[in-house]
């Protein structure tokens, strides 16, 4: 069963973004759900249709558990907020996910954490452990991007999108965090499933006494390949949509 989507309560919003709203709201209620979000701050992005680029983002000083579909904010590539808006952005922020949206067609969400085991992570030489079930998956398809201080700067957005590349849907920023893309927001936030789950297991497994059983670069190589063809539409979508349908049940005024 679906949570079924309520109709639009903005005259001025289309009912396909209406839809990405509540979807985006609800993410945010996922990520508060699983522990994820770090207070006000983070976010997870989406481009609504239209030549312009713009995108939602989450309005700066609510909480996770605050954002609703109708309050998040929509804005253009150059941070300036398109409509109305009770609530500013976060800088920070949009360095970051515009640089992405303006350069990858593709990345109609991305979402950004800071979760200890992203964080201890991206503090490793080494970066991820290729040697479990999640992290094979993204052989190929992670890059990786030096601190370089708070992201306020829009020198570094070229930084950024050149390390994520033409194809990673993993960047794994350096001293600092995580970021995921998506081609739907269920693809980004199944991207950053797999990857906290990864870096869970990395530090847990780093904890231990004893060498890694490693996983050859052919059988890698083949995981990567099968999670590719999961597709926007399957295991990842199959997963958003039982946890919105969570997050619907614990408190449904994301939807509003």
């Amino acid at each position: 069963m679906n949570v079924q989507t309520p109709a639009p309560q903005n005259p001025g919003c289309s009912a396909e973004e209406w839809r990405l709203r509540v979807d985006l709201a609800g993410c945010y209620r996922i990520f508060e759900h699983l522990g994820w979000s770090e207070t006000i701050m983070n976010h997870i992005t989406v481009r609504v249709p239209g030549p312009e680029h713009h995108f939602l983002i989450n309005p700066y000083g609510l909480t996770y558990d605050e954002v609703t579909a109708s309050n998040l904010v929509k804005i253009d590539l150059q941070g300036k907020i398109v409509g109305h808006s009770d609530w500013p952005v976060n800088p920070a922020g949009f360095v970051i996910h515009s640089a992405v949206h303006a350069g990858r067609e593709d990345a109609i969400c991305i979402a950004h954490t800071h979760t200890t085991a992203a964080q201890a992570v991206s503090m490793k030489a080494n970066g991820l452990n290729l040697n479990s079930i999640y992290a094979s998956q993204f052989v190929g398809r992670i890059g990786y991007h030096d601190f370089e201080g708070l992201s306020l700067y829009e020198g570094e957005k070229e930084r950024i999108l050149a390390n994520l590349g033409a194809k990673n849907t993993v960047l794994i920023m350096r001293n600092h965090g995580v970021l995921t893309v998506g081609r739907s927001i269920g693809e980004a936030f199944w991207n950053m499933w797999r990857f906290q789950r990864a870096a869970e297991v990395q530090l847990a497994a780093e904890s231990m006494a004893g060498p890694d059983n490693l996983i050859s670069d052919e059988v890698r190589k083949r995981c990567q390949k099968d999670a590719d063809n999961f597709g926007p539409n399957s295991v990842s979508e199959n997963i958003f949509r039982a946890l919105l349908r969570k997050v619907h049940r614990i408190d449904p005024s994301f939807e509003g």
